[in-house]
């Protein structure tokens, strides 16, 4: 039996990077999947991946700033499989920029991506998991979201604002079977990063001297990120709710 054996899953931003390796491991342990992303070709090809490896997953396109576009994934969830088991809120923007000179759309886009995206994903399975008796939301914030770097003010602040969201939830649920936990990655090898990068000099750069802000001396891989998910989505988590768990190659123990 898997670890996720029955489960079922709604995996957001599984497109590419974290997102796509979180469904990638879910689907592993024997979840079904429901993937969900912007892009249709990118979210096709993951479900394609998982089902020619033999397990199950499907597609949904949505853009996850629309609260009725959630409504729609939910229930198609719901419709497939019967249930919500697990939702794990990983699709994001990162827009970097010099805070003063960020425009609303950059500020709009990356709220209604980052938090608005994983309030109303949440609020759309609670139902479905308080009439089941339990479940389990895992939130990709960012260790951004507890310590800041230039040009992310607007990033920053969202996951922050994903790092309290997790919070409430555990303390609004605790007694009624639902668990709610936020990873925090550190840099990680996924094109989110890109743009940063290159206002911090490009790519190359920023990994030749990564061991000056990550001691691990090394991105993270989006399947180190995975496992943690898979765990906290897991009935091994049963006793962990409203934890903040830093996975970032020591950043935040400097």
């Amino acid at each position: 039996m898997g670890r996720l054996d029955g489960k079922v899953c709604i995996v957001t931003g599984t497109g590419s990077g974290i997102g796509k390796a979180i469904a990638l491991r879910f689907a592993e342990e024997n979840a079904r999947v429901l993937c969900v992303d912007i892009n249709e070709a990118a979210v096709q090809t993951t479900v394609l991946e998982i089902q020619q490896l033999g397990f199950i997953a499907e597609s949904f396109v949505a853009d996850i700033a629309s609260a009725t576009q959630v409504k729609a994934l939910v229930s198609r969830c719901v419709t497939l499989w019967g249930r919500v088991d697990v939702l794990c809120n990983n699709a994001g923007v990162n827009l970097p920029g010099v805070f003063h000179e960020v425009s609303d759309e950059v500020i709009d886009r990356t709220l209604n991506v980052n938090v608005k995206g994983a309030m109303y994903a949440s609020r759309a399975v609670l139902p479905h998991m308080l009439e089941q008796g339990g479940g389990s939301i895992v939130n990709i914030s960012s260790v951004n979201g507890l310590v800041s770097e230039p040009f992310l003010t607007v990033y920053s602040a969202s996951k922050g604002a994903v790092v309290m969201l997790t919070k409430g939830i555990a303390l609004d649920y605790a007694k009624r079977g639902i668990r709610c936990n936020c990873i925090c990655p550190g840099w990680v090898d996924t094109p989110i990063n890109y743009a940063h990068a290159e206002m911090l000099g490009g790519l190359q750069k920023v990994y030749d001297s990564i061991d000056v802000f990550q001691p691990i001396g090394r991105p993270g891989e989006p399947r180190e990120i995975a496992h943690l998910a898979l765990f906290l989505a897991s009935d091994e988590a049963s006793f962990i709710t409203g934890s903040i768990i830093t996975a970032d190659g020591g950043m935040t123990a400097q």
